[in-house]
């Protein structure tokens, strides 16, 4: 595939792509996948995190800062641009209770997608989707890994599937009250939920994609310890990818046991103005806009529109690739993509702009302590470890 025609390699058995969240709550929203759906259709099978509940009901269901529904018939451009599968686990998924839940799955199936991790109770909302590519089956699962607790689904409430993460606050020194050690960790049961749940899955398809809605949001190349131990489990239990949403700005690429772990890929389609002051909703939303500065210590790029109100490094972001040849091996790969000045994620090849996101992309690997490979394969970045090109497997 190239950035410029979006043509796949085929070569090799198919193609997985992948991106991350997906806000997609502006008027004429085709005008914002333009760029990337050349790429994103070629794939065999496009997978994309669904931030937001796209419902037209109003109702409120959560004591978190709510995000308000975006319109459902928007969902109608996400297949447009090339979506197959949109998963849902994440921190906004019951924003507006069971009827935005329902609402929204309704109109992505209408519009020909599949979802995954969210559902009427918990055993829809952490079983797999499953579907043919070229012959195998792939599964996708979803879970969010960061709360609220009134978005997680039960044997008898809608929600998303979830994995609970317990931090513990340590005062450093002689200072009680001044800034702790902060220390993150799966519940053991809850984790163990999850890898069961892998270990089913990956025993039913030929491949498995497992999303984690996961990170510090609006912080740069940082991540907690859980996302390391519940990526980790991830894989050790069955999954082939593992791709990481929610932070809205990239993390790094690590190769772990000979599977990649994509842990943040940041943003892709992400307009909205629930997040401006000046469109605020409703107080929360208001308060939450005014106090992202204090809470994460940046000002919104004065170059962007009030409806991409996000860190200035998240404009770098990135097309996850996995090849899957017709032995089986993967050819693991990246896209890199440069969202433009009005909100569009733009793929980029061995260009200026592509050569600065992927120099970004290793920065942010190194400094998370990983040594992976990435190294240009015509407009394609491949993954490989320990700064070694060719196959992981």
């Amino acid at each position: 595939m190239t950035a410029a025609t979006g043509q796949a390699d085929r070569t090799v058995g198919f193609r997985i792509a992948a991106v991350g969240d997906l806000i997609v709550d502006r008027p004429e929203p085709d005008r914002f996948f333009a760029p990337s759906a050349p790429v994103l259709r070629a794939a065999d099978l496009t997978i994309g995190q669904l931030e937001v509940p796209h419902a037209t009901t109003r109702a409120v269901a959560t004591v978190d800062v709510p995000a308000p529904p975006a319109d459902p018939a928007h969902l109608a451009s996400v297949a447009r641009a090339g979506f197959d599968v949109l998963t849902m686990a994440g921190n906004h998924v019951a924003d507006a209770g069971g009827e935005g839940i329902a609402e929204t799955i309704a109109a992505a199936e209408a519009a020909g997608m599949r979802t995954a991790g969210a559902g009427p109770d918990l055993e829809s909302a952490s079983s797999p989707v499953v579907v043919e590519v070229q012959g195998r089956r792939v599964g996708v699962l979803s879970f969010n890994c960061v709360g609220p607790t009134d978005s997680w689904a039960t044997s008898r409430r809608p929600g998303g599937a979830y994995v609970q993460v317990l931090s513990h606050y340590e005062a450093i020194g002689a200072n009680p009250g001044g800034p702790p050690s902060v220390h993150t960790f799966a519940d053991p049961r809850s984790l163990e939920l999850m890898r069961r749940r892998i270990a089913d899955a990956a025993a039913e398809v030929d491949l498995l994609v497992v999303a984690l809605h996961k990170g510090l949001v609006h912080t740069p190349a940082e991540l907690a310890a859980y996302e390391l131990e519940v990526s980790h489990a991830a894989v050790d239990a069955g999954a082939d990818l593992v791709i990481g949403h929610h932070a809205h700005i990239l993390r790094g690429v690590e190769v772990y046991r000979g599977r990649v772990i994509f842990h943040g890929l940041g943003n892709f389609v992400t307009v909205t103005d629930a997040l401006t002051p000046a469109s605020a909703s409703g107080p929360e939303q208001l308060r939450w806009a005014q106090r992202r500065r204090t809470l994460f210590g940046f000002d919104v790029d004065p170059d962007m529109p009030s409806w991409y109100p996000f860190h200035p490094e998240s404009r770098n972001t990135a097309i996850a690739v996995l090849d899957v040849a017709s032995d089986g091996g993967l050819r693991p790969a990246l896209i890199p993509c440069w969202i433009d000045a009005e909100g569009a994620p733009v793929p980029h090849g061995q260009d200026e702009r592509g050569h600065a996101v992927l120099e970004y992309i290793r920065r942010i690997t190194a400094e998370e302590g990983f040594s992976t490979g990435l190294a240009w394969e015509g407009d394609v970045v491949r993954i490989s470890e320990n700064d070694e090109r060719g196959d992981l497997l």
